[in-house]
């Protein structure tokens, strides 16, 4: 038993003698470093064509701080102002590696967002100062050296919003933020509607609640602006909206007709009435196959007629494939979805189901913005 006790004082011995070794190594723990004093790139005053939509990427790079003990060192980009002291930086950004490494790779749409927060707009040239930190523990030592970035901005915002709304009197869900008409996203920044527009005022929102980031349409329909909403006089008029605020830009197509077209009979045999929530529909038309010698025919699609800055154009809206079959049950839904095609009398129609022949039908043509662009064509 006695033998036991001594056993295991010992262990604690050892444990409280571990215990105070430790704290002894702690309380000679050396924080002292030097500063990363030389910048190696960008070269001082270097110009930069800001791309953000691309994966191009500025490298920052400066020397290694020494720490006195030789363990790790942790660093930070500031930016600043042209004439700001770092004082309060408008960026802090960790270097690579988490910090480790003493080089960032900024890309350019970081960095244009950098800019945009130093008050440097788009479409415009300004100046970035830039320095290092370097740290270990609290102790954080500033470069006594600093350089300076121009920038030329392009058009667009620096944050692109990964969702966008319609909302306001001019549209068909009205003021109600929570109601807004969702856009569709067709690539990074870029968005799109077909919608109707009445006399009233309408802006683009982020989101569907208060705090969500405005935009508003300028010159004319063909800009975007931050903040604001924009006056619509006149009649109500269907539009496919185009929204790329990539390029702070807009495109506003009027939409006169949305139109069957009858392949063998090369014409707009129905035109389908708007319905509203971007939807068109004729319902009870009669559909009868064009006769050939060698037999009966059912190819169709759907012509836009359209109107953009006082000129019509035509917008075709076809199959994937440019030869089909009949569909039959089981058929799959993309058989009907809707895709821009070139002017073909022929090429990427669709062929109506054999019961359709001779009957009428209801036909809907679908672009709401939360689905594929389809159509349906029900035999009453």
């Amino acid at each position: 038993m006695t033998k036991i006790h001594s056993f295991l004082s010992w262990i604690v011995l050892l444990m409280l003698g571990a215990m105070v070794s430790c704290q002894d190594e702690s309380k000679d723990l050396d924080l002292t470093l030097t500063p990363a004093n030389i910048l190696f790139t960008p070269a001082d005053n270097i110009s930069v064509k800001l791309q953000p939509t691309t994966s191009a990427s500025v490298v920052f790079e400066w020397e290694q701080a020494k720490a006195e003990d030789g363990t790790l060192v942790l660093y930070e980009v500031l930016f600043d102002k042209e004439n700001g002291d770092f004082s309060n930086p408008v960026a802090v950004v960790l270097s690579d590696g988490s910090g480790a490494q003493n080089r960032l790779t900024l890309s350019h749409k970081n960095l244009n967002k950098i800019a945009a927060t130093a008050g440097i707009a788009s479409l415009t040239s300004g100046k970035l100062k830039w320095t290092v930190t370097s740290s270990k523990g609290p102790n954080i030592v500033q470069s006594t050296n600093a350089r300076t970035l121009s920038v030329d901005r392009p058009a667009g915002f620096a944050e692109v919003p990964t969702t966008a709304y319609l909302t306001g009197s001019a549209t068909e869900t009205g003021t109600d933020i929570s109601k807004a008409l969702p856009l569709k996203k067709t690539s990074e920044g870029i968005f799109e509607i077909f919608t109707s527009l009445k006399a009233g005022s309408f802006k683009i929102v982020s989101g569907t609640t208060n705090d969500a980031k405005v935009f508003s349409a300028t010159n004319n329909l063909s800009a975007l602006a931050e903040g604001g909403e924009t006056t619509i006089e006149g009649d109500t008029k269907l539009y496919r909206l185009e929204f790329d605020f990539n390029n702070a830009a807009m495109t506003a197509t009027e939409i006169t007709e949305v139109g069957l077209w009858i392949a063998a009979q090369n014409k707009v045999t129905v035109t389908l009435p708007y319905v509203g929530n971007s939807t068109w529909k004729i319902e009870n038309t009669p559909i009868e196959f064009f006769q050939f010698d060698w037999g009966r025919d059912e190819r169709y699609k759907f012509r836009l007629k359209t109107k953009a800055n006082g000129e019509e154009s035509e917008i075709w809206y076809a199959s994937q494939s440019s030869d089909n079959s009949r569909p039959v049950t089981g058929t799959p839904a993309s058989y009907f979805y809707l895709t821009p095609k070139p002017a073909s009398q022929w090429d990427y129609s669709y062929k109506f189901a054999s019961e359709v022949d001779k009957s009428n039908v209801d036909i809907t043509v679908y672009f709401q913005p939360t689905a594929e662009y389809t159509h349906k064509v029900v035999v009453r």
